[in-house]
């Protein structure tokens, strides 16, 4: 199965800037697995938004899926009190 391309919204580098560098390694190996399985078990699908969530620690991974295009599009990342606001 061919895997899915990652992409990644501009806003995320600003929101990766105040999250310390053992977390982000353990966000972006999340992020590098998701392109096998876009949907995995622990993954979340938001009702008010067409995006999912996966968890990696205190942090949340917001994402959307084209299953047409083959793409995962990071969306934000955030720390789970601040994950949900706009």
């Amino acid at each position: 199965m061919e895997n899915y391309k990652i992409l990644f919204k501009r806003s995320v580098k600003k929101d990766i800037q105040g999250i310390p560098k053992k977390d982000i390694q353990k966000i972006l190996k999340r992020i590098t697995a998701l392109a096998e399985n876009p949907r995995p078990s622990t993954s979340e699908k938001l009702t008010a938004k067409e995006e999912y969530r996966v968890r990696q620690g205190v942090y949340r991974i917001l994402y959307t899926v084209d299953d047409k295009e083959r793409q995962i599009t990071i969306v934000k990342i955030a720390h789970r009190n601040t994950a949900y606001k706009n």
